[in-house]
Protein backbone atom coordinates (compact mmCIF):
# COMPACT_ATOMS: atom_id res chain seq x y z
CA UNK A 1 0.00 0.00 0.00
CA UNK A 2 2.80 2.41 0.87
CA UNK A 3 4.63 1.62 -2.37
CA UNK A 4 1.48 2.31 -4.36
CA UNK A 5 1.12 5.69 -2.61
CA UNK A 6 4.76 6.55 -3.33
CA UNK A 7 4.34 5.64 -7.00
CA UNK A 8 1.15 7.67 -7.26
CA UNK A 9 2.79 10.65 -5.57
CA UNK A 10 5.81 10.39 -7.87
CA UNK A 11 3.57 10.23 -10.95
CA UNK A 12 1.60 13.27 -9.76
CA UNK A 13 4.82 15.19 -9.13
CA UNK A 14 6.15 14.37 -12.61
CA UNK A 15 2.86 15.43 -14.18
CA UNK A 16 2.91 18.70 -12.23
CA UNK A 17 6.49 19.36 -13.33
CA UNK A 18 5.50 18.81 -16.95
CA UNK A 19 2.59 21.22 -16.67
CA UNK A 20 4.74 23.79 -14.88
CA UNK A 21 7.43 23.42 -17.53
CA UNK A 22 4.88 24.08 -20.26
CA UNK A 23 3.53 27.13 -18.40
CA UNK A 24 7.10 28.37 -18.03
CA UNK A 25 7.78 28.15 -21.75
CA UNK A 26 6.93 31.36 -23.52
CA UNK A 27 8.72 31.16 -26.86
CA UNK A 28 6.18 29.99 -29.47
CA UNK A 29 8.88 28.28 -31.52
CA UNK A 30 10.05 26.24 -28.52
CA UNK A 31 6.48 25.29 -27.66
CA UNK A 32 5.80 24.30 -31.27
CA UNK A 33 8.97 22.20 -31.44
CA UNK A 34 8.12 20.55 -28.12
CA UNK A 35 4.42 19.88 -28.65
CA UNK A 36 3.79 19.84 -32.40
CA UNK A 37 6.88 19.08 -34.45
CA UNK A 38 6.81 15.31 -33.89
CA UNK A 39 3.80 15.16 -36.22
CA UNK A 40 3.80 18.48 -38.09
CA UNK A 41 7.57 18.62 -38.56
CA UNK A 42 9.97 21.37 -37.57
CA UNK A 43 9.29 23.02 -40.93
CA UNK A 44 5.52 22.41 -40.87
CA UNK A 45 5.61 20.06 -43.84
CA UNK A 46 4.17 17.09 -41.91
CA UNK A 47 6.79 14.77 -43.41
CA UNK A 48 7.73 13.08 -40.13
CA UNK A 49 7.05 9.37 -39.60
CA UNK A 50 4.04 10.21 -37.39
CA UNK A 51 2.92 12.97 -39.74
CA UNK A 52 2.93 10.62 -42.73
CA UNK A 53 1.08 7.93 -40.76
CA UNK A 54 -1.58 10.44 -39.68
CA UNK A 55 -1.75 12.11 -43.12
CA UNK A 56 -0.90 15.54 -41.69
CA UNK A 57 -1.43 18.36 -44.19
CA UNK A 58 1.52 20.64 -44.99
CA UNK A 59 1.36 24.04 -43.31
CA UNK A 60 0.73 25.90 -46.57
CA UNK A 61 -2.38 23.82 -47.22
CA UNK A 62 -3.54 23.95 -43.59
CA UNK A 63 -3.07 27.73 -43.37
CA UNK A 64 -5.00 28.24 -46.62
CA UNK A 65 -7.94 26.10 -45.47
CA UNK A 66 -8.20 27.02 -41.78
CA UNK A 67 -8.32 30.38 -40.04
CA UNK A 68 -6.01 31.16 -37.13
CA UNK A 69 -9.04 31.08 -34.81
CA UNK A 70 -10.01 27.61 -36.05
CA UNK A 71 -6.44 26.39 -35.55
CA UNK A 72 -6.40 27.81 -32.02
CA UNK A 73 -9.59 25.88 -31.22
CA UNK A 74 -8.02 22.71 -32.60
CA UNK A 75 -4.89 23.14 -30.47
CA UNK A 76 -7.02 23.90 -27.43
CA UNK A 77 -9.52 21.05 -27.87
CA UNK A 78 -7.52 18.49 -29.85
CA UNK A 79 -8.63 16.63 -32.94
CA UNK A 80 -9.94 13.09 -32.67
CA UNK A 81 -7.70 10.58 -30.95
CA UNK A 82 -4.54 11.56 -32.81
CA UNK A 83 -4.06 15.20 -31.74
CA UNK A 84 -4.13 15.88 -28.01
CA UNK A 85 -5.91 18.86 -26.47
CA UNK A 86 -3.56 21.43 -24.95
CA UNK A 87 -6.20 23.77 -23.50
CA UNK A 88 -5.55 22.68 -19.91
CA UNK A 89 -1.78 22.57 -20.29
CA UNK A 90 -1.15 25.80 -22.18
CA UNK A 91 -2.53 29.31 -21.79
CA UNK A 92 -4.59 30.91 -24.54
CA UNK A 93 -1.65 33.24 -25.23
CA UNK A 94 0.72 30.27 -25.64
CA UNK A 95 -1.73 28.56 -27.99
CA UNK A 96 -2.09 31.75 -30.02
CA UNK A 97 1.70 32.00 -30.23
CA UNK A 98 2.03 28.41 -31.42
CA UNK A 99 -0.56 28.97 -34.15
CA UNK A 100 1.09 32.23 -35.26
CA UNK A 101 4.47 30.50 -35.41
CA UNK A 102 3.04 27.52 -37.32
CA UNK A 103 1.28 29.79 -39.83
CA UNK A 104 4.52 31.75 -40.31
CA UNK A 105 6.13 28.55 -41.61
CA UNK A 106 3.83 28.76 -44.65
CA UNK A 107 5.53 31.95 -45.87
Amino acid sequence: MTRMFIKAAAAAALFALGVLAAWGQTDPKDLYLDKCASCHGADGAGKTAKGKKLNVRPVKEAAAKSSAADMEKTVENGKGVDMPAYGKELSKEQIKGIVEYYRSLAK
